[in-house]
């Protein structure tokens, strides 16, 4: 999540989210050598991810065969660090998704049918400052689904003209499975951040499909399914071989 490079010697970036590039820094930015002596300490590089903390010494070498090209952090490693920034580390956020995903479907009320498909809400779970809306969609045709994208939207329950109306794009933080196409059946799991919204707003799930004439199918969530969903039970972990264990007490279980 986050790299500090202590001095001005070493340069690097951090190209995603779980890889860092580092090097000597020289004037310039080049990669000229010279400048720094055999062994010389130039810094401490701090890695600090979800739960976990790693730092080390870098120690500058004109010998190849003893610098290391390609470093994998080990877990031994690495010490336990709460990051303050990260409410729901993801692989917890795995874990209680793949939960929800084999859950038995207590919604009824939410199902959009078009272009021979059904799609439909099978759950809603409030976790921590998250919801985890478990959807799915059956295609009824013999044309294989082909999914192009999938959009939440934050917009008006009532078309108004378009100088009036307000829509808010939201970006899912998590999603289950990245399978895009199916023949008959598909059911996905997607995260988003814990939010309200007045009653004259809708949350809406557009499917699109990948083809110039593709269907869309919409799923329309009001706020009074959101206000309604279920918190997270430890009772649908009862059959997983793991358990969240940061935001489920389990004492009364016992």
């Amino acid at each position: 999540k986050l790299v500090d490079i202590s001095t001005p010697k070493i340069a690097g970036n951090q190209c995603t989210d779980n890889i860092v590039r580092i090097k000597p820094y020289h004037d310039g930015d080049s990669i000229q050598s010279g400048g720094y002596a055999e062994n010389e300490l130039l810094g401490t590089v701090t890695l600090i991810g979800e739960r976990h903390i790693a730092q080390y010494d870098v120690l500058y070498t004109e010998m190849p065969g003893q610098a290391s090209t390609i470093f994998e952090v080990p877990y031994t490693h690495t010490q336990s660090y709460i990051n303050p920034e990260v409410t729901m580390p993801m692989s917890e956020m795995a874990r209680y998704a793949w939960a929800v995903y084999g859950s038995k479907r207590k919604y009824n009320q939410i199902v959009t049918r078009a272009h021979g498909m059904r799609a439909t809400v099978n759950n809603i779970y409030a976790v921590g400052n998250y919801f985890f809306i478990d959807y799915s969609l059956r295609n009824r045709t013999k044309i294989p689904y082909d999914i192009e994208e999938i959009r939440v939207k934050l917009t008006d329950k009532k078309e108004t003209k378009a100088t009036n109306s307000q829509t808010i794009e939201l970006s899912p933080v998590f999603t289950l499975h990245s399978t895009r196409k199916f023949k008959k059946d598909y059911r996905n799991v997607m995260v988003l951040p814990k939010l309200t919204f007045p009653d004259e707003k809708v949350l809406r799930i557009e499917i699109s499909e990948n083809q110039i004439s593709g269907r869309v199918i919409v799923l329309t969530i009001e706020y009074e399914d959101i206000l309604h969903a279920d918190g997270f039970d430890a009772d649908i972990l009862k059959d997983a071989a793991y358990y969240p264990y940061y935001y489920i007490s389990y004492s009364d279980k016992q």
